[in-house]
């Protein structure tokens, strides 16, 4: 089998779970086939293509491996070891999103949105919300001042700043990629669209009682939209309302 130069690849894509990289594997222009060559430590198959010119590695945990920030931790690490010509690394994965209609404007994240780490004021792009501190006034304090967890890169805000500046009509941008392997097949079926319908959010009362919350329908053309802002990470999986909007 042709043997691959690890030299070359210049951007990291880390998508730990495995039906992030299969859509990863899907927007690539080229995938190249081949191998890297490993040796004793070396605990990770990459993947590797182009896109408009670059070239790129496909990172993802191995089969079975729990997902959790220490095993997304120990992934990037190899891969910096690997890779000695990195320019960047992206995190891209699935996320939950955290709605507040009652924020100004309203944070009417919808399934199927896009999110975007972005530094906002003194936070950093990406908050540990399971790091922080107990109070006796406010409960749980979060981390929040970016000194464990490093901030977006500059190249990254300044693509970012190009995007951001067609807000709020940005999503068509990228919409075309998503239209080229939207039916595409996967193991439990496509990457297509399951429905607005499928979108139901709860939010909690002041009587302490989570009720789904009725939201009108998007039109077509607006149905997808991007927010920018701090991206929380942590070990669980946010599934919880009153957890959610406390963060």
């Amino acid at each position: 089998m042709h043997e691959l130069d690890p030299d070359v690849y210049t951007v990291a894509w880390i998508a730990p779970l495995e039906i992030e990289a299969q859509a990863a594997l899907r927007m690539l222009d080229h995938q190249h086939r081949g191998r890297f060559p490993m040796g004793r430590g070396d605990d990770y198959v990459f993947h590797a293509g182009d896109i408009v010119g670059h070239n790129i590695i496909i990172a993802t945990l191995p089969a079975g491996q729990e997902y959790g920030t220490g095993s997304a931790a120990a992934l990037a690490s190899q891969v910096k070891k690997f890779f000695p010509n990195l320019w960047f690394g992206l995190l891209v994965g699935v996320a939950a999103g955290l709605p507040s209609l009652s924020h100004t404007p309203p944070r009417d994240i919808r399934l199927g949105d896009v999110l975007v780490a972005l530094p906002d004021g003194e936070s950093a792009g990406l908050v540990a919300y399971e790091l922080g501190k107990e109070t006796t006034e406010d409960g749980f304090q979060p981390l929040r001042l970016g000194h464990v967890l490093a901030t977006t890169e500059t190249v990254i805000r300044s693509a970012i700043g190009s995007i951001k500046l067609h807000a709020p009509n940005d999503a068509p941008l990228f919409l075309d990629y998503y239209e080229a392997m939207k039916d595409r097949d996967h193991e439990l079926g496509t990457f297509s669209d399951p429905g607005q319908e499928h979108d139901k959010l709860y939010m909690t009362g002041e009587d302490g009682m989570e009720r789904m919350v009725d939201r009108p329908r998007r039109p077509v053309e607006k149905r997808t939209r991007v927010w920018y802002g701090p991206i929380g990470s942590g070990e669980k999986l946010m599934k919880n309302a009153r957890k959610r909007d406390e963060l």
